[in-house]
């Protein structure tokens, strides 16, 4: 009988699921203010890190800004300053696990406890499995996925402590696509978009209601990281444009920011769509980029 009964409840849930989502498509979402939070962003000076922070100081919040280019993020922080934030800044390479540590303990001293941690820093090397080096593997996981533990292992029990906080991930649309000649890129990627939906699922069980998470996952962004890009209907996002989207998306507790919006339903495909159609299809987009391939006969950009 309780199953049954459970079974009910469950579709209750799920009826009034649609009808919130349906109504919520006419209602504008609140906007959470996050004056005075410490906004913590790793690989700030450059890119979508950049103008995130720019962002932030516009909103009156303190910023703590990580990058490996001192003179990336003294760059930055000058630009914040001129708004009117207060801005502290700490040289820090990703891929070190005990440097992530040891700043970290640095910024809860010098600060206080981050509020908003922000797992921006990644990199990327487009190659074929068997050309890419082995240390450059290494590399993107160390960057694109490990430091989002170390740093989440750092705040977080602030976090919990206060019932408060947001923690931002920055994949891709690579975390849940793959594409030739970004294989390694794409595993950490889709290692990050299951980081996010298990911390997420974690804070919940844990009813830590309070602590919000978002997870970034844009396609092409003209940060120079990949070499001319194209695709036929797919936009070369600028890193302003897509730092506007996720800020707007933290504001708002958005669980997952698309840009563009129409790419979320990119993973639905996978299910949908014969193996034979995906293919067709993938070519159709015609998806290019400058690659180092040597499995063939000849270099050649892709």
């Amino acid at each position: 009988m309780k199953v049954v009964l459970d079974f009910l409840w469950l579709l209750l849930i799920l009826l009034f699921s649609y009808l919130e989502s349906f109504f919520k498509l006419f209602i504008p979402l609140k906007r959470k203010s996050v004056g005075g939070e410490i906004v913590l962003i790793t690989g700030a000076g450059h890119g979508i890190g950049k103008n995130t922070a720019k962002l932030f100081a516009n909103l009156q919040c303190v910023l703590v800004l990580w990058d490996i280019n001192q003179q990336g993020i003294e760059e930055t922080a000058a630009e914040c300053r001129q708004i009117g934030a207060r801005v502290y800044t700490y040289v820090v390479d990703c891929c070190k696990r005990e440097e992530i540590y040891t700043a970290a303990n640095k910024v809860k001293q010098d600060v206080g406890d981050v509020g908003i941690l922000i797992n921006n820093a990644g990199i990327i090397f487009c190659a074929d499995g068997l050309t890419i080096k082995d240390e450059q593997i290494q590399k993107m996981f160390e960057v694109n996925i490990l430091a989002h533990f170390w740093t989440t292992r750092a705040f977080l029990p602030s976090i919990l402590q206060n019932n408060h906080g947001h923690i931002v991930t920055v994949a891709s649309t690579a975390g849940f696509v793959g594409v030739p000649y970004m294989m390694h890129y794409c595993s950490s990627k889709f290692a990050a978009f299951g980081f996010h939906k298990s911390l997420t699922a974690e804070l919940f069980a844990l009813g830590k209601l309070g602590v919000k998470t978002s997870c970034l996952c844009p396609v092409f962004v003209n940060t120079g990281f990949v070499k001319n890009p194209s695709a036929r209907f797919v936009p070369i996002l600028q890193p302003e444009d897509v730092a506007q989207e996720l800020v707007d998306g933290i504001l708002k507790n958005k669980k997952i920011i698309c840009v563009p919006p129409s790419v979320s339903f990119t993973p639905m495909l996978e299910y949908f769509l014969p193996e034979r159609a995906l293919k067709a299809l993938n070519e159709f987009h015609q998806v290019k980029f400058d690659a180092e391939v040597r499995c063939s006969d000849s270099n050649k950009d892709k």
